[in-house]
């Protein structure tokens, strides 16, 4: 195909669709092996015993498997069968305190305290990635995902929580072992706050959901479906920013992500799982980071267009000059020919 510039409907940016630039997808197929790190001196192995927080939750995969309090009041089963744990990072992007963040200026700018939460939520397996974890321990992680979500949710002084995951270090990971992380804010993000100006406009025009009306169209070109099951869908964007990028919806309309129900949750776990595993398996393991986008838990009544869904991006290419310069990305990757080499 010849070049183009599509705009995303949803935020208004410009991405330039230019396949003609690589000889074919197949180039960017990863070459060198992972580098498995040791269990020895893995921080995350024993997370308490290498010196980190406590936990602030913790699941096992048995009837009683979640814990708020950090003494696990009550709870009878064995600490030594945990699965996935939520801990408060040593090395916080952003500090909780019992009191809502400062505004204040500084000459011509505007400063607000680094008041929030930041935690890290851990897998047992030292070698097992969201895609090879056991379908139980999988929902468990997006159960331990909601169940964090929904306790900083009552904390007033936060405006919005984001959770991602970066696998592997061109992705930023720094630890080897399988983790997430939770970062709640006292503001709304600016790529989240155009995100959601861009879903309300479209709503006031159009009275329609704007990525319900984008699985509605993937839905029925079929050219960029990657996998769907029951209550959830994955597709390369038709405005695709990377190569082999993919999103995740669940199909019912739902704002917001704390209250997604269990069936609707797990139909968007087992899309994930299988959309990772097929990232790994066909473009040889590339390193990748995804996160979720939601309706803030503030002023939840003007969000009620939005749609929450899963950005997943593997780190194939660099953003240069051109990219950097004007904020225009070039995707060197026909979506359609993405979503054929991702397809399950």
């Amino acid at each position: 195909m010849d070049s183009e510039l599509r705009q995303d409907i949803v935020s208004g940016d410009w991405v330039a669709i230019a396949p003609a630039r690589s000889k074919k997808p197949e180039q960017f197929l990863k070459k060198e092996e992972r580098v498995r790190v040791p269990i020895e001196g893995c921080p995350f192995e024993d997370p308490q015993k290498s010196g980190n927080n406590p936990p602030v939750l913790i699941y096992a995969n048995d009837k009683k498997n979640s814990f708020i309090d950090k003494e696990f009041p009550g709870y009878q089963g064995d600490l030594k069968k945990w699965q996935v744990q939520i801990l408060e990072n040593k090395y916080p992007a952003l500090k909780h305190k019992n009191v809502c963040a400062k505004e204040f200026k500084k000459g011509p700018y505007s400063i607000v305290e680094g008041v929030g939460y930041h935690d890290i939520v851990i897998t047992r397996d030292h070698d097992k990635n969201f895609a090879n974890l056991e379908k139980n321990t999988a929902n468990l992680v997006f159960t331990a995902f909601k169940d964090r979500y929904l306790i900083i949710g009552k904390d007033n002084c936060m405006a919005y929580t984001s959770i991602f995951h970066n696998w592997g270090p061109k992705a930023g990971a720094s630890v080897y072992h399988p983790h997430y992380q939770i970062i709640s804010l006292p503001i709304i993000p600016p790529d989240i706050g155009r995100s959601l100006k861009g879903s309300d406009s479209y709503f006031f025009v159009n009275k329609k959901c704007v990525h319900c009306v984008m699985i509605e169209w993937e839905n029925k070109k079929k050219a960029r479906v990657v996998y769907e099951n029951a209550g959830a869908i994955a597709f390369t964007p038709f405005v695709s920013r990377e190569p082999f990028e993919v999103r995740i919806f669940p199909k019912k309309h739902l704002p917001f992500f704390e209250e997604t129900e269990k069936k609707d949750m797990e139909a968007v776990t087992d899309v994930l799982q299988k959309v990772l595993k097929g990232i790994e398996t066909k473009l040889k393991d590339p390193d990748y980071n995804f996160f979720i986008h939601t309706a803030p838990h503030v002023d939840k009544q003007k969000h009620g267009h939005y749609h929450w869904h899963i950005e997943v991006v593997p780190q194939i290419s660099v953003s240069a000059g051109f990219e950097l310069g004007t904020g225009i990305e070039i995707t060197v990757v026909d979506p359609d020919e993405a979503a054929k080499m991702l397809k399950i």
